[in-house]
């Protein structure tokens, strides 16, 4: 692909992303779609289009000469996830104890999935797609070990156990894993169905985040706290990985794709917990959204660079 092309298809990506953000936001803002609705469409997404969309990826995008970079980008992702715990800390040592919560969590936690899986797919098609499924297991057991203890300072692996192994996505990329290695394909009559649900990931995950956007009252959000929060969540740390494994023999794919996955704005999980345990919700829906937003343009900066 060359560069004139490259940048052509990055712009067609953003732009669909921003359209389709802006249809989730007219149809919420006008209550074509209510709250009701918005977590029906969420529960659908994360529960059957993307374990669908994952599982179509590895019957469609792997191959067993490929298991090296789905070892090596699973190691990238377990140091990915060490080097920002300890950043988290570091960069938000100062902050407000219920605030500082907040911050760590969303510094190991970025929408990788929900907003992640899409563009990875979109950039770099469904062998993209199962690379960042495989990097978002150790993303996934540290949010619901390390990352829920910083809100309810237990550390429950039994808890931590129960909630990743049961997880959709999870279950998706070992069934995945296993076809792949067997070489087992889905028939045609079950491979057409979950291929169609896989389809519709981008449209019914970038509505979900115009809805989200719908419901906030933008002039509560100028946060100067928050803006130093997007700079190192959507910049400085991803930056921080661009360096560091520029210089390491990964695969150039496996490269891209986790500088990217990096790049992700807060996870919607955030405000969620802050909110169930008594944390600053109000200060975490202000992390989810000013990143997501932000999140926007320097994805298209970022996708320029890896492309």
């Amino acid at each position: 692909m060359g560069a004139q092309s490259s940048i052509a298809a990055i712009l067609t990506l953003q732009f669909t992303i921003f359209a389709l953000i802006l249809v989730g936001f007219f149809l919420r803002r006008r209550e074509m779609i209510g709250a009701q609705g918005q977590k029906n469409l969420t529960d659908l997404v994360v529960n059957v289009i993307l374990p669908c969309n994952i599982l179509v990826a590895f019957q469609n995008g792997a191959d067993r000469e490929r298991i090296a970079s789905y070892f090596s980008i699973f190691l990238v992702a377990v140091a990915v996830q060490a080097i920002s715990y300890f950043y988290g800390k570091w960069a938000f040592r100062r902050a407000p104890k219920n605030q500082q919560d907040c911050l760590r969590y969303a510094t190991i936690c970025p929408n990788a999935g929900f907003i992640g899986n899409p563009v990875a797919e979109g950039m770099y098609g469904a062998e993209g797609l199962a690379l960042a499924s495989v990097y978002l297991i150790p993303l996934r057991i540290m949010m619901w070990s390390s990352g829920l203890s910083m809100f309810t300072g237990e550390h429950d692996r039994k808890a931590v156990l129960r909630r990743v192994v049961t997880h959709p996505c999870i279950l998706a990329c070992a069934a995945g894993i296993v076809l792949m290695l067997t070489g087992v394909r889905l028939l045609a009559v079950l491979l057409s169905p979950v291929s169609e649900l896989a389809r519709c990931n981008t449209a019914a995950s970038m509505l979900v985040i115009g809805m989200i956007l719908a419901r906030i009252d933008f002039r509560r959000f100028m946060d100067r706290s928050v803006l130093i929060y997007c700079l190192h969540r959507l910049v400085l740390l991803p930056a921080l990985f661009y360096v560091l494994f520029r210089f390491l023999p990964v695969d150039p794919l496996v490269f891209k794709i986790s500088v990217l996955l990096t790049a992700m704005p807060a996870g919607a999980t955030t405000s969620i917990l802050a909110e169930k345990y008594g944390r600053d919700s109000e200060y975490a829906t202000k992390l989810v959204i000013v990143s997501t937003l932000l999140s926007i343009p320097s994805m298209f900066v970022w996708s320029l660079i890896l492309a």
